[in-house]
């Protein structure tokens, strides 16, 4: 018989929303739920494949949490898998090691949570002996390698390593821990169960090195479906995984071309019709699409001045294809002319023109840039990641925002034109 095990990671329960666009409330519940729904997708998964255990490889929390609400819902879970005979192991990530709860909740005793010094734990299921080894750390910082701490492969049982680590390094995350997979591979032990990056990851040879990937994204920075790790071990030792889909609600990405609308139904006609392509390409239960209008349209200008009717469109398309729902709206539109019908150059386009030039001068760029950097430092730490995460997106938003100033001042002036 076979030993299987259900495998993941970074699953940040009650992560608080990152995304400062999801101003739609209904939105807004689901996708601050989304970690918790795709947790009981983990255990229901446990439960329907009747696996040994359920091993989590860091970062079941999100950082200093402190709602009981959290520790009922974690409780139930375990209590769940707890009655099915399932085993959980469980090492401390560097979220978990900020969580005032971690260290205050008290599991059935078929939780296993592994501590600060390595520990090697044995269960023997399906005529084999599988022996688990795991390290936690309780300081969030763990900038040297662990692997020199966790022991040799024990000869005669299959040998499953769990750690939470950067590996050689990802955008986007802390170093954690790093380390090669090649020194993964040349340890000796069957399978490592990782955590800590967020995308995931296998990586076949001497062993199977597996990063499952957060299993519910949070933002559109983690888009895409998500997904935990089941594996499967032989009798003759040998590894087989299968990739599980997890995430409740699925962030998508759509491109809209406009070229060459002239109606106001012909844009709304497009932005259904993107809407429909990705929820049927979409197997998570709810599609979360951020919509990027793009091409040269004689109605630019009215779009970007009615940018909320358009939201308004777009949301009920969305409702109306179901489980569907538009998080933000990205407009880069130009018209289709520069010139007015007498062949003359557009004095507002002109205008337009000239602002975009004003905007990319450093001078007005380190105004915008000061202006933001003191709005960044006024926010609570979990708003500050609206102008991005580093130097670099820094840059980018600006680009962003300078851009549509200009394009929205412009809009405005179109309309008082038409009037």
């Amino acid at each position: 018989m076979a030993f299987r095990f259900v495998h993941t990671a970074d699953i940040h329960l009650d992560s608080p929303l990152r995304s400062l666009a999801l101003r739609n409330p209904d939105l807004a519940e689901l996708v601050g739920d989304a970690s918790r729904q795709a947790f009981v997708s983990i255990v229901d998964l446990c439960l329907a494949e009747r696996v040994d255990a359920l091993l989590i490889a860091g970062d079941l929390y999100d950082g200093d949490q402190t709602s009981m609400k959290t520790a009922r819902f974690l409780a139930s879970q375990m209590t769940r898998l707890h009655q099915a005979g399932i085993r959980v192991f469980k090492i401390r990530g560097n979220h978990d090691a900020l969580s005032r709860i971690s260290k205050q909740l008290v599991f059935p005793d078929t939780v296993t949570i592994f501590g600060g010094r390595p520990q090697s734990l044995l269960q023997t299921a399906g005529g084999l002996d599988v022996l688990f080894h795991g390290l936690s750390f309780a300081n969030p910082k763990a900038p040297e390698s662990l692997l020199p701490k966790y022991p040799a492969a024990r000869e005669g049982a299959v040998n499953v390593g769990i750690m939470h680590t950067s590996l050689a390094g990802s955008p986007g995350h802390d170093v954690y821990a790093p380390c090669s997979v090649a020194d993964l591979h040349s340890h000796g032990f069957d399978y490592w169960a990782l955590g800590h990056i967020h995308v995931r990851q296998v990586h076949a040879g001497a062993s199977t090195v597996v990063m499952p990937g957060i299993p519910q994204g949070r933002d559109i920075n983690e888009a895409g479906e998500k997904s935990v790790t089941l594996v499967t071990i032989r009798d003759d030792r040998s590894v087989e995984i299968e990739e599980r889909l997890t995430s409740v609600a699925q962030f998508e990405r759509a491109s809209v071309d406009l070229t060459g609308t002239v109606e106001w139904s012909e844009v709304v006609g497009r932005v259904r019709s993107a809407l429909e392509e990705i929820r049927a390409s979409v197997r998570s239960r709810h599609a979360v699409v951020r919509l990027g209008l793009a091409g040269a349209t004689p109605l630019s200008w009215a779009l970007i001045r009615d940018r909320d009717l358009l939201l308004a469109e777009a949301e009920q398309a969305a409702e109306q294809t179901g489980d569907t729902w538009v998080e933000k709206l990205e407009l880069d539109l130009v018209p289709q002319s520069a010139e007015t019908p007498d062949g003359i150059a557009d004095p507002i386009f002109e205008l337009a023109e000239s602002m975009r030039a004003d905007a990319k001068s450093e001078a007005f760029r380190a105004e915008a840039r000061a202006l933001v950097q003191k709005m960044i430092a006024d926010l609570p730490p979990d708003g500050r990641d609206f102008a991005g995460r580093d130097e670099a997106g820094l840059e980018l938003f600006l680009d962003r925002v300078l851009a549509s100033g200009a394009d929205l001042v412009t809009a405005r002036l179109k309309a008082g034109e038409a009037q």
